[in-house]
C-alpha cells in the first residue's frame, strides 16, 4: 500500500485533530493557518481518503471498574491460510480482545486482552481452547503498570516531514 501524499498543512490538520477530536472548525483553521472553508475541505478529503478513520473518546476504564490488562502470545499448530483466517475471525468477535496483531518471529499473534480479573481472563482462554481454533501454545503476560501508552502518533517523525 503506497503512502498518501500529504503536505505540511495536511500534517498540521492531522496532528491537531488527533490531539483534540472535538476541535471546532474555526479553531482548527486558526491552528493550521487557513481560513475555515479550505481547512474543512482538506479535513473532508482526509476523511474520504480513509486517512482519518474515526473520532473516539479515551475512557479511563480504571475510574469505572477494576480491570486487568493481559498481553497474550499465541502460536498456532498449523500455518495454513485457513488456520489463520479461522483464528482471526474468532478473535474479532471477542470484545475483551481489544487488539490483535499478526507478528513475525517465534509466535504468530500478540493479543491485548482487557478482563475484569485474572479469573475472567482464564475463562476467556478456556473458551478459546474449547473452540479448537488451532492454538498450539500461548503465553500470558499480566500488565502490572502502564509506563507509556501513547495515543497521539508522532506524525513528523513517521513521515520525515519537519
Amino acid at each position: 500500500m503506497a503512502a498518501a501524499k500529504l503536505d505540511p498543512v495536511d500534517l498540521k490538520i492531522l496532528d491537531a485533530i488527533q490531539r483534540d477530536g472535538r476541535i471546532t472548525k474555526l479553531a482548527l483553521a486558526e491552528k493550521v493557518g487557513l481560513s475555515p472553508t479550505p481547512c474543512w475541505m482538506r479535513l473532508s478529503r482526509l476523511e474520504k481518503a480513509g486517512i482519518v478513520s474515526g473520532y473516539h473518546a479515551r475512557i479511563a476504564m480504571r475510574t469505572i471498574a477494576p480491570v486487568t490488562t493481559v498481553l497474550m502470545e499465541v502460536t498456532l499448530a498449523n500455518h495454513r491460510q485457513a488456520d489463520f483466517d479461522r483464528f482471526e475471525r474468532a478473535v474479532r468477535d471477542i470484545p475483551e480482545i481489544v487488539a490483535c496483531w499478526s507478528v513475525g518471529g517465534g509466535v504468530d499473534y500478540l493479543l491485548k486482552v482487557m478482563a475484569r480479573d485474572i479469573d475472567s481472563y482464564q475463562r476467556l482462554v478456556d473458551a478459546l481452547l474449547e473452540r479448537e481454533l488451532g492454538i498450539d501454545r500461548y503465553f500470558t503476560y499480566i500488565v502490572v503498570k502502564t509506563v507509556k501508552e501513547q495515543t497521539v502518533l508522532p506524525l513528523a517523525e513517521l513521515t520525515g516531514e519537519p
